[in-house]
């Protein structure tokens, strides 16, 4: 980005201070008119003209324009159709389902988190716990608006030990059941909710109960839309003139043109607007490998190689590293997570090394092999064991975020519980589950509903049963989330060397004819208290007696949790607190403890 003020200061709507009408300016540099029309005017289009500069932004001022004013351009496009859009840098917009733009005066919102945002500048994240909290806000509590919410929500994810939420697209979208990843406004937050000044209430207030705000943030495509960005001045503007590289064939939407620079500039400083104006912590870039390939999704002869004859996306590349630098330098501490499905490599490597610059990456990998373990029925698990360890081989090449997002619970797929054999406990093999993916290494991410073990696929429109938390064991599964999210902070060993090879040490990793894993987490000092936990999986049906493993220290190794216990609903099977080594060698180590492993559950130590 250049050295001039931000695109959101230079083109949009601008009313004046002396109250004497609003500036309007919009980039439509093939256009061969412009017309800036709206209430102002009776929707006419014709009384409000706008005129051209050298670098294609078309200009007006409107004296009969205001906050809360709505308006559109009407553009004659290069092809001569004429076309009605919204404005591409609107700071707010109707609700839909109606499209216009509408003039917001600057924010008189006062923030109350200067000291957040200093500290968050200070923090190492690789070090620090990071356990996500998924939102559909407008479902989540359905009816309830941006300043509504925010108290609900900082009270439940504060509650179960959350230290983030990431919001899904909540840019101003057209179609609700697209769940925002259709945007139709970069720089507006969905009027469904309320204003942006009651937006940044929500992140404000957050941010005031010790929780990091993420939202997921969507460069890769735009829907079609008549009043959005396709064809903006009658040519491919906003979307890649090549017609091999102009949609994305999964979502029947356009793609951008990152070979362009003014379409960089314009999604770059989209990136940094949320993180700055919204006093964001950080974006979630969706669909990274959809702009990473130029063959993404597309058979032979649908797409066109590189200079080098290869697949790689060179331009998106190029924008992914410069987005990353970008929202790095404009807001300090602010952390970058690509879903990324590939792999593709460097993916959080620095830029200056050659990387794209990310923070963090979703590991669909351990995703998909760990639901596709616990959905078998329990004798099938032995044959996919080694598919649920296999992303322990690879935990430390990048920096992994563990998803168990808003994509598994949707289309078929079930939920955490009906994924579960059916007859089985479905009750215990969710906690096990999510007890699994609090120890693996890895920052954490839950879908809202899983927290309680939603048991119906999630409704966009009904969002998650929250009658369920009257039921014993639904309760029983917040409570191991809530437990799970306090061991996580309070054991160093369970965050600090994340991305330490050091950090994980197997126990068991082969008994398949048990279904049973054990590891060890370690931080920096493991001989400090907190610095060592001994983490034992049952993945089986069965209760496990006096089952042998071999630990690193000799003494009495205290029981911290146990997802049978009769606090989650459990049945209370287990090691009355504690166990004992014995000087018997056993898995490479010098003393064994035997323990009772309750059927599908885990069991976690730290030596005393």
């Amino acid at each position: 980005m250049s050295d001039r003020a931000p695109i959101w200061e230079r083109q949009g709507s601008f009313p004046r201070s002396e109250g004497d009408g609003t500036d309007f300016a919009v980039w439509a540099p093939n256009a061969r008119a412009v017309t800036v029309f709206g209430d102002f005017d009776d929707w006419r289009g014709v009384d409000h003209p706008m005129t051209r500069d050298a670098d294609g932004v078309w200009s007006a001022t409107v004296t009969d324009a205001g906050p809360g004013t709505q308006y559109k351009y009407r553009i004659t496009g290069a092809d001569g159709v004429v076309r009605d859009k919204a404005d591409p840098l609107a700071r707010a917009a109707q609700c839909p389902p109606e499209t216009a733009s509408v003039v917001t005066a600057p924010s008189s919102y006062v923030w109350h988190d200067d000291a957040w945002l200093d500290h968050r500048a200070s923090v190492d994240h690789a070090a620090a716990p990071m356990s996500v909290y998924e939102v559909h806000l407008p479902s989540w509590r359905p009816g309830l608006g941006y300043r509504e919410v925010a108290v609900d929500l900082a009270d439940h994810a504060v509650a179960h030990g959350f230290t983030h939420v990431q919001l899904m697209p909540i840019t101003e979208h057209p179609f609700g059941g697209s769940w925002g990843y259709q945007v139709g406004s970069f720089f507006a937050p969905t009027a469904r909710l309320g204003t942006p000044d009651d937006f940044r209430f929500l992140v404000d207030h957050l941010h005031g109960r010790g929780l990091s705000v993420l939202l997921d943030w969507v460069p890769a495509h735009f829907p079609k839309d008549p009043f959005a960005l396709g064809r903006f001045d009658g040519t491919p503007l906003y979307e890649h003139a090549d017609p091999l590289r102009r949609e994305q064939p999964d979502w029947g939407t356009y793609a951008f043109n990152l070979g362009r620079a003014e379409i960089r500039e314009f999604l770059i400083a989209s990136a940094v607007y949320w993180c700055t104006e919204f006093h964001l912590d950080g974006l979630r870039v969706d669909a990274v490998a959809a702009m990473l390939y130029l063959d993404y999704s597309r058979e032979p002869g649908q797409w066109r190689p590189n200079a080098r004859g290869t697949h790689e996306n060179d331009e998106a590349v190029d924008f992914l590293r410069a987005l990353n630098d970008a929202v790095h330098r404009a807001a300090g501490g602010a952390v970058m997570i690509a879903e990324e499905s590939t792999a593709w490599p460097g993916v959080t490597a620095p830029t200056a090394r050659g990387g794209l610059g990310f923070d963090y990456k979703w590991n669909l990998g351990w995703m998909n092999d760990v639901l596709d373990f616990v959905s078998r029925p329990h004798a099938e698990r032995r044959r996919a064991q080694e598919r649920l360890v296999f992303s322990l081989t690879y935990a430390t090449a990048e920096r992994f975020v563990l998803p168990l997002s808003h994509d598994e619970v949707v289309h078929g797929k079930g939920t955490l519980w009906s994924r579960l054999p059916e007859g089985s406990d479905r009750a215990a093999g969710v906690r096990a589950l999510l007890a699994y993916q609090w120890t693996h290494p890895g920052a954490k991410l839950l879908f809202m509903g899983q927290e309680f073990g939603q048991r119906d696929e999630w409704s966009d429109v009904d969002g998650p049963a929250w009658g369920l938390l009257d039921d014993p064991q639904h309760a029983g599964i917040a409570q191991i989330v809530a437990d799970l999210n306090r061991l996580y902070r309070e054991y160093p060993a369970l965050h600090a060397r994340d991305n330490d090879a050091d950090g994980f040490s197997w126990l068991d990793a082969t008994d398949t004819t048990n279904s049973v894993i054990g590891f060890l987490r370690l931080g920096a000092q493991p001989t400090a208290p907190g610095q060592t936990v001994a983490c034992v999986f049952n993945f089986s049906d069965r209760d496990l007696h006096d089952y042998r493993l071999g630990l690193p220290r000799a003494g009495r190794w205290r029981e911290i949790c146990n997802t049978g216990a009769l606090d989650y609903a459990g049945r209370g099977v287990g090691n009355l607190g504690a166990v004992h080594t014995e000087p018997v060698p056993s898995h490479g180590r010098p003393v064994s403890a035997r323990f009772t492993l309750p059927a599908e559950s885990a069991v976690f130590f730290t030596p005393e």
